[in-house]
């Protein structure tokens, strides 16, 4: 009887197994590409699986009966779907799992792995993860996609298809909103830490995953800002599946550029993961002498030890080999006297330029509702210079009258090295109170910066004295100086001979010079004087969610610590304070249309080596600010394109402008209020799978309101703002063929118009406006791409900025470049 029981049981068993079933499937990313390691759990069970390198899983031995499944993986959205099984059937369920945006941009950890020219998501307007929509302040933003169909290298690239951002200058110069923001003084961001950059050099944008600028200030959460705008230049980061390209650029200007993208996990857990972006330019100019050659290496690795815990390495290094440019100079008030090409180097200048920047991150969630992050980041650069340049004058005759075809050079021999250091902590924390949702945060920031001793600089300029040495020229006594014979146009006569030889436009005397012949002051120069400064901020932010309703409260609190006399034995401090308030509101009128307002308030101490430059007129008040803006932000065609557009109104005071005096170039004048009225219009997406588009455009009025109490500057009351054109705007779109006779075809299209604007303080030197046309073509076949960029198709003459008439900036004439990129 029990062995008749035992084989009862036994076949009843087997029966039951024999009637199981089966769940098979495929987990892919929006581009159909295979997802490997992903959990698919069967919620309410111990049961699970994850996929292979397929993408492909089987969950078998399942009873009848209807499943929860639920599939996850590091920086993708959670899916849960319901599955049947009956018999001893295979259910198939195939699924498509999307960037979790709001988890990547928490941590700025794990790659982007969307490839269109919209980004959903931003970190850097709330230090949380907050959908662009739902930020009270216009964000702008420009792609790795972007940059790469616009063949794009330097931020000037980059920049021109955010409406409100216009060039100063070739360097590493901007206005926002038209307000001067450059990358050596002024706060940038990268990876959302404060940084700068060595000014004279656009920054490459060949390792960056975007190019996102928060206009108007951000103060409230990175302290002294500028009031336009901060920029942030965010890293591209691991990704979790192998992908690697190569990139090669040849065309105008003898260009040569070879770029590598490598990513992937280091592991088989994917816990490792690396990214490693190479770079190699050489390249001449359309500019007389100019050339440029960048060595970029930037790596990145992240550490995933648990779903819970992130840390992040990057390093980005560059070395720069190139000529310091200063511009182009013309006769007098004609701008078409003199070559675009014009420069007024010698043949043996030199810039030789070496940043880094470190960075260092750890997130650690202490609950899906607590989030602590950690960031670390070092930049270092060291500048090794020799430049003849203009003296920002015309050399003189006898009687001191300007030659309107020879321009006064110095040289600058300098040697320099600056370091910033940026420690940010914060504490995320997400709560709900009945129908309200809350998110804090609560940080502390702090950043220090100096250039220390050991910087120096020589300068050779002015006129030879018979005596010796020399001198700016006093024509009321020819007898001290040495005189030459000078002969233009058939017409000779006696001048001044000059330390440096002057630059003849006529003659375009580019050629190799001696430089130690010249005689040399060593300088107190701004760029070399020993500086420290330091900043504490701490700040904490709610942003509340009430149905429709958003608010965004925000309150910061710094000290600002400048020493002044550093390494001398005068050192002292000078501390300043500011307390910056910031509030916001968002209210959702329905799923696609969202209206916000702000109101916020900035500071931004004068910069520390004009404080310290005996020669700039100083010290000088800091500047304060305050930005009152509204605007509209939408979602269309299922969320694949946005409208935006803001009113802004922005008040300064205690801005610096360079008095333009022709004995002390370095002389700064501080005007009493500047405010800018405007508004900004930006549409990006994609009007259909194949079909991208960029349109911008900016009005934006930003005059000098009050020049502080001098009569003899009350001239510049109501002036244009200089490099601040009321009207600019730009457009891109590409169209890909997807017949399949011409598969694989693209074409794009684009322009960019920027108003006539003043240079300087000074309404009788103004630049043209401009309309610049670009095009492309593009062929995709497997795994290559061809790619050709046609750039200034009606080879228009016009100017990116300048200070005034002997330092202009043009901009480059017709050009191609031709590139080949291989994926694999």
């Amino acid at each position: 009887m029990k062995l008749f029981f035992t084989c009862l049981l036994s076949i009843n068993a087997l029966l039951v197994l024999a009637q199981t079933g089966s769940i098979k499937g495929r987990v892919s990313n929006e581009n159909n590409e295979p997802l490997e390691l992903i959990h698919i759990a069967v919620k309410g069970t111990d049961k699970g699986i994850t996929t292979a390198e397929s993408g492909e899983f089987t969950l078998a031995g399942l009873a009848d009966g209807t499943y929860q499944l639920v599939a996850s993986g590091v920086g993708l959205q959670t899916l849960e779907r319901k599955v049947t099984v009956r018999g001893n059937e295979t259910s198939t369920l195939n699924l498509t799992m999307r960037e979790d945006a709001k988890q990547l941009q928490t941590v700025e950890i794990l790659g982007r792995r969307e490839t269109t020219y919209k980004n959903d998501v931003s970190f850097i307007a709330s230090k949380t993860a907050t959908p662009i929509r739902d930020v009270p302040q216009a964000i702008s933003y420009v792609t790795k996609e972007v940059l790469r169909d616009q063949g794009a290298f330097t931020m000037g690239d980059a920049v021109k298809n955010m409406s409100g951002v216009n060039q100063f200058t070739f360097y590493d110069d901007l206005t926002i909103r038209g307000f001067r923001m450059n990358g050596g003084s002024t706060t940038q961001l990268f990876n959302g830490l404060r940084t700068f950059s060595g000014f004279w050099k656009q920054p490459p944008v060949n390792y960056l995953e975007r190019v996102e600028v928060i206009k108007g200030a951000a103060s409230a959460l990175y302290g002294n800002t500028s009031p336009g705008g901060t920029l942030n230049r965010v890293t591209k980061k691991p990704l979790t599946t192998p992908q690697k390209s190569l990139m090669f650029t040849t065309g105008s200007f003898n260009t040569m550029r070879v770029l590598a993208d490598f990513t992937g996990p280091m592991n088989d857990s994917k816990t490792l993961l690396y990214r490693l972006n190479l770079g190699y330019v050489n390249a001449q100019n359309f500019r007389n002498l100019q050339f440029d050659k960048n060595l970029i290496i930037a790596p990145s690795v992240s550490f995933l030890p648990t779903d819970k815990t992130r840390i992040n390495f990057d390093l980005v290094y560059n070395n720069s080999d190139s000529r310091l440019d200063r511009g182009q100079s013309v006769k007098g008030n004609d701008l078409y006297s003199s070559s675009i090409a014009t420069s007024l180097n010698a043949v043996n200048d030199y810039l030789k330029e070496e940043t880094y920047l470190i960075t260092t991150s750890l997130n650690h969630q202490f609950s899906q509702h607590t989030s602590f992050n950690i960031a670390y980041l070092r930049t270092g650069y060291s500048e090794d210079l020799l430049e003849h340049r203009s003296s920002n004058v015309n050399a003189v005759d006898s009687a001191g009258a300007a030659i309107d075809n020879l321009v006064a050079r110095q040289v600058f021999i300098r040697k320099t090295k600056s370091f910033m250091d940026n420690v940010s902590l914060f504490l995320n924390h997400n709560v709900n109170t009945g129908r309200a949702e809350h998110k804090f945060v609560f940080g502390y920031d702090y950043i220090q910066s100096s250039t220390p001793k050991g910087s120096g600089q020589q300068t050779a300029n002015g006129y030879l004295l018979k005596a010796g040495g020399a001198a700016a020229y006093n024509a009321r006594r020819p007898d001290l100086y040495q005189f030459y014979t000078y002969t233009n146009n058939g017409v000779t006569r006696s001048i001044p001979k000059p330390n440096v030889p002057s630059y003849d436009l006529t003659l375009q005397n580019n050629q190799l010079e001696d430089p130690s012949k010249y005689i040399y002051n060593v300088t107190a120069n701004a760029a070399t004087t020993p500086v420290f400064y330091s900043l504490h901020g701490i700040y904490l932010q709610e942003q509340l969610k009430l149905n429709r309703l958003q608010l965004l409260l925000g309150l910061r609190y710094d000290t600002y610590v400048d020493k002044k006399g550093f390494t001398t034995s005068n050192e002292t401090n000078v501390t300043q304070h500011a307390l910056l308030p910031r509030i916001g509101v968002v209210y959702a009128v329905n799923k696609h249309i969202n209206l916000y307002g702000t109101y916020t308030k900035g500071y931004n101490p004068q910069d520390a080596t004009v404080q310290s430059d005996p020669t700039s007129g100083g010290p000088f008040d800091p500047i304060r600010s305050s930005l009152t803006e509204v605007g509209l932000k939408s979602d269309w065609l299922d969320g694949r394109l946005t409208a935006n557009v803001s009113l802004y109104d922005i008040t300064q005071t205690n801005t610096l402008y360079s008095a333009n005096a022709a004995d002390n170039p370095n002389l700064m004048i501080q005007i009493g209020e500047e405010r800018a009225k405007g508004v900004e219009f930006d549409v990006t997406g994609n009007i259909l799978p194949n079909w991208n588009l960029i349109v911008t455009y900016s009005y934006n009025d930003a005059r000098i309101t009050d020049a502080g109490s001098r009569p003899a500057d009350q001239a510049l009351v109501n002036l244009q703002k200089p490099n601040a054109p009321t009207n600019q705007g730009s457009f891109w779109t590409k169209y890909t063929l997807i017949s399949s006779s011409l598969n694989g075809l693209g074409f794009g299209l684009g322009g960019n118009y920027v108003g006539e604007r003043n240079l300087s303080l000074n309404n009788a030197q103004t630049i043209p406006s401009y309309l610049l046309l670009n095009a492309a073509v593009y062929y995709k076949i497997e795994k290559f791409q061809f790619q050709i960029n046609l750039n200034n198709l009606a080879n228009k003459t016009y100017w990116v900025g300048g200070y005034d008439y002997l330092r202009l900036f043009p901009g480059a004439p017709r050009n191609f470049m031709a590139t080949v990129s291989y994926t694999f």
